[in-house]
């Protein structure tokens, strides 16, 4: 039985999922790839056959112009990451190590498998847990935060990601006309 908190974090997190669905019907590689303006982030294979994605620390000024699939990449890490960190026993790969799966249908599964999962994750937190920073204090970005503030980060995160997803679908769309 979940908490009237998870059941908030859920619906926010399943109307937000929706959305995303919506958004990448049809979606196929060379729209995944598709890039608004020369001056980008996209994900490419690397000498081994891996799809990397470009990344700098900092970042640079201005940001560049991103792809959706460096944008499905960037869900796909942080995701993991915070999976693995408030969930798992073992520290989660480094960024460096988490690879795009080379297609927008293997991205689309990807994602799908980590909502899947954080849901279920979800489902299982008490009212102490989600109020714990003790699972958040390893995440390269939740120092001090509760895993209740991690989870609605998430949404929020997701959100911002997915509305750009639908916005690269439409200038994509557009450029074709």
């Amino acid at each position: 039985m979940t908490t009237p908190r998870t059941d908030l974090l859920i619906r926010q997190l399943d109307i937000t999922w929706a959305l995303l669905e919506h958004h990448v019907e049809g979606l196929d590689d060379a729209g995944c790839l598709w890039a608004p303006d020369p001056y980008h982030w996209t994900v490419r294979p690397d000498g081994q056959g891996r799809w990397v994605a470009d990344f700098q620390v900092p970042e640079p000024d201005p940001v560049p112009a991103l792809t959706i699939g460096w944008i499905t990449w960037h869900i796909g890490y942080w995701w993991t990451t915070t999976l693995g960190h408030c969930f798992e026993k073992q520290a989660p790969p480094e960024r460096e190590e988490i690879f795009w799966p080379g297609t927008a249908e293997g991205a689309v599964e990807w994602l799908r498998g980590l909502n899947r999962q954080w849901r279920a994750r979800l489902h299982e937190l008490t009212d102490a847990e989600l109020d714990s920073g003790e699972r958040t204090a390893t995440l390269p970005w939740g120092h001090g935060m509760s895993l209740a503030d991690v989870a609605g980060w998430v949404n929020v995160e997701l959100t911002k990601n997915v509305a750009e997803i639908g916005l690269l679908r439409i200038l994509h769309g557009a450029s074709r006309r």
